[in-house]
Parts: C-alpha cells; structure tokens; sequence
C-alpha cells in the first residue's frame, strides 16, 4: 500500500485513509519518518503520529533519519529494513528528497515497502515520493513554485498538497516548469492510496488529477483514473 496525503495529518479528518494503512501494515516496526521537519521541531511531529496510530493499535518507532549521514547509516538502513509500515510526515518539501535521495535507508525502506510494509507521505512527504517535488523559487518569484528532483516512486508526477487551501496556486507555475507532467492535487485530511492495484480516493477532501487541459476531480470513495502505477524497482536502478 502507498498513500498520497494532503496535509493536516494526524488530525481528526484522517480517520478514513489512515486506519486502512495501520490495518496493512507488514510485520516487523512501525516507523515514523520525520525528515520533512528536522529544523521545525522533529519530536513533535513524532509525538503527534504516535498518539495518533494509538488508536489502531499501531505503536510507532522514530526513525531518526534527519541528515544525511543518518539516511546512509548502516544501523538505520537495517532497522527500516525490517520495518512494516513507514509515515513521512509534513514539512520542508525539498529537505525529504535532499537527505533521502538513493541513500541506504531509502533503498532500504523501498525493499520492506515491496515485500508488504504500508507507505505513506503527507504534504512534503507525499510530494517526495513523486518524480518531482516542488520548492519555493528565488526571489523575485517566491511565490511560485520550481521542481528538483525527488525520489521517483510515481513517475512523471508532481503532487500539489493542501490543494484545498493554497496548493490550487501552485498549478500555473507548476504547468510551466513541468510540461508533460501529471499534477496531482491533493486535498487537506485526504489521500490517494494505492491499494490492490488501484488508485482510490479516501478522506473528507477530493483528488484532483491535472494533465495540460485537463482536469479531473475524484471524490471520497472514487477511483482515481489517469494517475502513474508506482514504480517496483528502486528509483537508482
């Protein structure tokens, strides 16, 4: 399984999409990632998701990725190996990408994810997940928005988090440095999850699918139709 949240995660809204990912979880430790907030604060965020999953019985384990010598040290890259379930949270969206990026506890996270484990990302974390992630531009645009590369599990595709509330804003720029690309817009407290080889809309908000002229909104419940399978192998192979 792999979800594609909004933001505003861990919060009351997200019962749908997230007791669906606890219940999926593979065998072995639950983790926390927090890489997106590792210069806002990372014990909150990992406080906030474990008395969240509590109340599905999930216990989840910080995995202390938050630089980049912790992404390619061999005692993390072994404990995520044997992990069932990984949560990116929210935060700086190019930070995941930057530390993550082929590392060891990456390529390590993908192999548990393809033998079973649940992976989730919201808003900075669901953005790297994708092909691209996007970054505020320089100054005297830095209200829009540029890519760089992310960690390639959807190719091809850029998610807009908090679409609902200012993501929306970010599609004109994101056309125009990503032609060709599939944006995916994702609403606050929502998700697009990948399960049993379908792609499904969960959560109070909707899914907005963007591809040049074309725009589709999925609700609650929907399929999700013209969204990338996820790739199986390892993004450096």
């Amino acid at each position: 399984m792999l979800a594609l949240a909004g933001g505003n995660e861990f919060n009351p809204g997200n019962e749908q999409q997230d007791k669906v990912l606890a219940e999926a979880a593979g065998s072995g430790p639950a983790f926390v990632v927090p890489t997106a907030a590792a210069r806002q604060g990372p014990e909150r965020a990992v406080a906030h998701a474990q008395e969240w999953f509590q109340q599905w019985g999930l216990e989840l384990e910080e995995l202390s990725i938050l630089k980049r010598t912790d992404a390619n040290s061999k005692e993390l890259a072994d404990r995520a190996r044997g992990g069932g379930f990984f949560y990116l949270v929210g935060g700086d969206p190019g930070l995941v990408a930057q530390v993550l990026h082929s590392s060891r506890a990456w390529n390590a996270i993908v192999e548990a994810w393809q033998e079973g484990a649940s992976l989730a990302g919201s808003s900075a974390g669901a953005m790297a997940l994708c092909s691209h992630t996007l970054i505020r531009a320089s100054w005297p645009n830095r209200f829009n928005r540029r890519p760089t590369e992310a960690l390639g599990l959807v190719a091809k595709t850029a998610v807009l988090p908090h679409y609902d509330t200012f993501g929306h804003r970010w599609v004109e720029s994101a056309q125009q440095e990503l032609p060709g690309t599939t944006l995916l817009g994702i609403d606050e407290r929502s998700a697009a999850v990948w399960q049993d080889g379908t792609w499904r809309a969960m959560g109070p908000g909707a899914i907005t699918v963007i591809k040049g002229k074309s725009t589709r909104r999925f609700e609650s419940g929907q399929d999700v139709i013209g969204l990338r399978s996820p790739t199986r192998m390892l993004p450096s192979q």
